[in-house]
């Protein structure tokens, strides 16, 4: 009888280790995507002036504030603050493998201030495991209105003039996270939270790369505050754009048209 528990318990290991080993992904190799974000409008929209209705000292010492929820370059049509991020084939929730040089979390502290009426950068990606330190560097109060739905988080806290203080444990979302700010109302940001490594957001010229990335195929999201899902396969949505990364070789998916209806 002893021998039967022993030899059944070794049995349910085994199978279980088995089960264990098919369920996670090896990576064939690392790599490297990238792209640029270019608006698809035949005119270029412009930064329309924000009509700065209280502290008008404070807001503008550095120059007139423009809207910033939609930013592209005149030269280029590149846009800027699109997240672009990688998903598995079967969705976000899926965990991906991860180069052993980025598992741990090097910058412990992303920061999102408020200098001069607005919240700088407009959009934040960070990883789990990441703190945010919510500042405000003006010389006037602010307020911070975090909007994490079902997973948090969800506060709305003053931060007096030179003031800080720390969030942990923001859990990742396929959506970002809106911040406010109810004392100047047109204050409005993004904060995007991944479980791995492999995302960006797209620079000034609309530019993005991500780097290390495990080497098969995946899913590319790309995500604007103005017009949603940017990709898909055959219309965009949450799932993105199927794409194969290479072993030791950068994949390079040139000009990704946004288009706001």
């Amino acid at each position: 009888m002893h021998l039967l528990c022993t030899r059944t318990l070794t049995l349910a290991v085994a199978g279980a280790v088995m089960l264990a080993a098919a369920g996670s992904v090896q990576a064939e190799g690392w790599g490297t995507v990238k792209g640029q974000v270019v608006w698809g409008g035949k005119e270029t929209p412009k930064r329309a002036p924000i009509n700065v209705t209280k502290d008008q000292e404070a807001c503008e010492k550095n120059g007139k504030l423009l809207e910033d929820k939609l930013v592209v370059n005149p030269k280029n049509k590149g846009v800027r603050w699109c997240i672009v991020y990688l998903i598995d084939v079967s969705g976000f929730e899926k965990d991906l493998p991860i180069h052993p040089k980025l598992k741990e979390v090097k910058n412990k502290t992303v920061v999102l201030d408020q200098p001069c009426c607005q919240f700088e950068p407009h959009v934040l990606a960070m990883r789990e495991g990441q703190t945010l330190l919510l500042k405000n560097s003006a010389t006037i109060s602010h307020n911070v209105n975090l909007i994490g739905g079902v997973r948090g988080p969800n506060l709305n806290q003053i931060i007096p003039a030179g003031g800080h203080f720390q969030v942990e444990d923001i859990k990742a979302r396929p959506l970002p996270i809106m911040v406010k700010c109810a004392i100047q109302p047109w204050m409005s940001g993004r904060i995007a939270v991944f479980k791995h490594p492999y995302f960006a957001v797209t620079d000034a010229d609309g530019n993005f790369e991500i780097k290390d990335a495990p080497a098969f195929n995946l899913r590319l999201v790309i995500w604007h505050e103005e017009s949603g899902w940017v990709v898909g396969d055959s219309k965009p949505s949450k799932m993105g754009k199927n794409i194969t990364i290479k072993d030791k070789e950068t994949t390079e998916l040139g000009k990704i048209t946004m288009k706001v209806e």
